[in-house]
């Protein structure tokens, strides 16, 4: 009799989590009996809409649009979007997390239409649209690809066949600089043409890429509506305190980072500065400035004079590389992205003094969805290895070495002559660059740009970057 019962309760409860039942009194005596920590689960399903959600003791649960999710109550909460807990007009949190008890659970649960309340414990209401959970919970994110790109060799690039963006079409449109923002964020990599060959145009063109710059900014310390004069309208008085600091500037520096080179900066190989890019030697693939905590996020060249031969461009894109490794050996990828490395540059050259040590892994990634954000790989720069203990130093050299082979395959390197009035942007982050020994006369002229003005400028563009 006991087996009989018991068997017909499990058989209830499987077709209950198949989603054959959509409502089922769980709190029936006998099965209280025999699980005294009933699941309680709830179960909405029509032609457009199918969602299932559980309260467990220290968590919420959703089935919804394919996807499981879990939700800690704490941090539904904290994300409550009433006007109490969040100023929509700032887009800024107004709620006191440290506030919320640790212990918090709602009071009850229910689904209006695509509508999730929770009442708390103090009465207050908090409502979730089902598709900003699924947006925002944290399998979601592990799904969605931050920034997309297209990972290319010399072949995949070359037949892309990526357009260059004429210098008047990038500055006087928004369709040339989201064009031009495109390829960039797509490739790593994009060219301004016809660009006159001075180091006033090339100026020009990094400052158009920041729309930063061109907004006037101010600080709304509070802000108050009356109602308007106007009988029948919808006009308002505006009554708003602006709190001001005037000072006397020169040019603005956005969206440039200026560095120990400079603002902008303008070399030839006269050994100026101590680095070897100020010679007309080689110079193998690398990316810039990994001595910074935080490395320079864009570079800019523009050849404006060269009188003599070589020097052509070296062009990798270090991202695709990596994905090799990952392919062939990820448990190699996986060190690359966990060992920190010190990187050093010292100058002591006539007034230059300078000492800087950035700390890093080679393959910086997302934690959440593993998705590859920076390569720090320069191995002019890299400083003694005194991060790790032996034994995963030489492990560490082994995948290293996998890294350079693919970094060095013939097939992944892009060549290019840069020519004067045409302006190569370079994403420092991902794509690695070199350049050829030359001969003669040759003076580049370039800079570094904020890379979160760059993203911004993508963003405000409709861009996902």
């Amino acid at each position: 009799m006991w087996y009989h019962r018991l068997s017909h309760l499990q058989s209830r409860l499987q077709d209950l989590l198949r989603g054959r039942v959509t409502h089922w009194a769980l709190q029936q005596s006998n099965f209280k009996s025999l699980f005294p920590l009933a699941i309680h689960w709830h179960h909405t399903a029509s032609k457009s809409l199918n969602c299932v959600w559980q309260q467990h003791e220290d968590h919420f649960e959703l089935q919804y649009a394919n996807n499981v999710m879990r939700f800690d109550y704490v941090w539904l909460r904290d994300h409550c979007r009433s006007a109490s807990c969040y100023n929509s007009k700032t887009h800024q949190r107004s709620l006191d997390t440290a506030s919320v008890d640790l212990c918090i659970q709602p009071k009850t649960i229910h689904l209006d239409e695509t509508t999730l309340f929770f009442t708390w414990p103090d009465g207050h209401v908090t409502r979730y649209d089902l598709d900003w959970l699924v947006k925002n919970s944290y399998e979601g994110q592990k799904q969605k690809v931050i920034q997309p790109r297209i990972l290319w060799n010399a072949e995949i690039y070359q037949q892309a066949q990526v357009p260059a963006v004429d210098f008047q079409t990038f500055l006087e449109t928004k369709e040339g600089l989201k064009n031009f923002l495109q390829n960039f964020l797509l490739y790593g990599i994009a060219f301004v043409e016809n660009v006159p060959p001075t180091q006033k145009h090339t100026e020009k063109v990094a400052e158009r890429i920041s729309l930063i710059s061109q907004r006037w900014r101010s600080s709304i310390q509070s802000a108050k509506t009356r109602p308007g004069a106007d009988c029948g309208s919808d006009h308002e008085l505006l009554i708003a305190k602006f709190r001001l600091k005037l000072k006397k500037v020169g040019k603005t520096t956005r969206p440039f980072r200026e560095t120990i080179y400079g603002r902008m900066w303008f070399f030839t190989s006269d050994f100026s500065r101590g680095d070897t890019a100020y010679t007309n030697l080689a110079l193998d693939r690398h990316t810039d400035t990994t001595y910074f905590q935080e490395p320079c996020g864009i570079q800019v060249f523009h050849c404006l004079k060269h009188e003599g031969t070589g020097g052509r461009t070296l062009l990798v894109d270090g991202f695709y590389a990596a994905e090799q490794v990952l392919q062939k050996a990820p448990e190699e990828f996986e060190l690359l992205s966990k060992v920190p490395l010190k990187h050093e540059y010292i100058e002591n050259v006539g007034e230059c003094q300078n000492h800087m040590i950035g700390v890093g892994p080679v393959l910086n990634t997302y934690p959440w969805n593993k998705e590859l954000y920076l390569i720090r790989y320069n191995n002019y720069d890299r400083a003694v290895i005194n991060t790790v203990p032996y034994d995963v130093v030489h492990r560490w050299y082994t995948a290293h070495r996998t890294l350079t082979r693919e970094l060095r395959r013939p097939e992944n390197e892009f060549w290019v002559k840069l020519k004067p009035g045409k302006v190569l942007f370079i994403d420092n982050w991902r794509v690695l660059h070199g350049r050829e020994s030359f001969t003669g006369y040759r003076q580049l002229c370039g800079c570094y740009l904020t890379r979160d003005d760059v993203l911004n400028t993508a963003r405000l563009l409709g861009l996902q970057a």
